[in-house]
Parts: structure tokens; C-alpha cells; sequence
């Protein structure tokens, strides 16, 4: 659309976007935002108060304690995506729920969901990553290259 503003529209084209925009609702980005806000703000502080109780509980120090939290987090949105859950939550909420890792898990489980009429091969193991095998990839990319930078930085540095 922004380059149809760049544009000269025409008399028919102006007249549509006229109307698109008197019938188009109003998208309420405040209340939006609040409740991304909410629920982002919400799994992240559900995912510290696991933490806490790795460390105090369960013997863990600062460090170690963050896999099983992950895990913890990673098994709730896969199960509260299956359950359906998930989806109601994240329609409500927009992105709060994307943010996290919970969003991630969702992705995957979502398309293995998708895909079971398939069979488990072909279809869930096949399609787990189908969404998510970006995020998987570009992130193995990225640690790469920013662990070869550090790696150079700290050869060049004991020279």
C-alpha cells in the first residue's frame, strides 16, 4: 500500500480508498498493546517464579536453572496448544503470546497438530518444523557467525 501512495491513483482508485477506509474498523492499537503487554508480561514473570522455585527448591544455581524452566514453559504451551487454549489466549492477546518461548512451542506443536491425519513420520515429525525450521536455522546461523566473531576477537586479542 505504500507504494500505491507513492503512486498517482486515479478518480476509481481514490473513491475505493475512500470507502475501504470509511468501512474499514478502527484497529484499537492501545488496548491491543495493554493486553500484548499483559500476557507477554505474565508468562515471563510465570517463567521467573519457576525459576525461583528450580533454585530454592530443587538445588539449582542462577545458571542451570534456566533449561528446566524452559522445558517447564515449552511443555505447558505445547500442552495448552493442544488442549486448545493457546489459540484463545493468543487471539486475545496478539503477540504478548508470541514473544516468548512459549510462542515457539506453539508453532511447532500447532503444525504437528495440523498434520496427524498424516502419520507420525510423514506427518507430525515431518511437518513439526515446517513453520518453526526458520527460527531453528537462522538462529544455528547467527550463533555461528557471532561465536566466530568472538573466537577471532579473543585469538586476535592474546597475539
Amino acid at each position: 500500500m505504500s507504494n500505491m501512495k507513492k503512486k498517482k491513483m486515479t478518480a476509481t482508485q481514490q473513491e475505493y480508498d475512500k470507502l475501504v477506509n470509511k468501512i474499514e474498523p478502527k484497529r484499537p492499537i492501545f488496548k491491543n498493546c495493554i493486553r500484548a503487554f499483559l500476557v507477554g508480561g505474565t508468562i515471563c514473570t510465570i517463567g521467573q517464579i519457576i525459576q525461583w522455585i528450580c533454585m530454592n527448591y530443587f538445588s539449582f544455581d542462577e545458571k542451570t536453572s534456566v533449561s528446566p524452566t524452559l522445558v517447564v514453559l515449552i511443555f505447558f504451551a505445547a500442552l495448552f496448544t493442544g488442549l486448545g487454549i493457546f489459540d484463545h489466549l493468543s487471539q486475545w492477546a496478539g503477540c504478548g503470546t508470541a514473544v516468548p518461548i512459549t510462542g515457539f512451542a506453539n508453532s511447532i506443536a500447532s503444525a504437528s497438530i495440523e498434520h496427524k491425519s498424516e502419520g507420525f513420520v510423514l506427518g507430525v515429525a515431518g511437518n513439526m518444523f515446517s513453520l518453526a525450521g526458520a527460527i531453528v536455522v537462522y538462529g544455528v546461523f547467527a550463533s555461528f557467525i557471532i561465536a566466530t566473531i568472538k573466537m577471532t576477537i579473543t585469538w586476535l586479542g592474546a597475539m
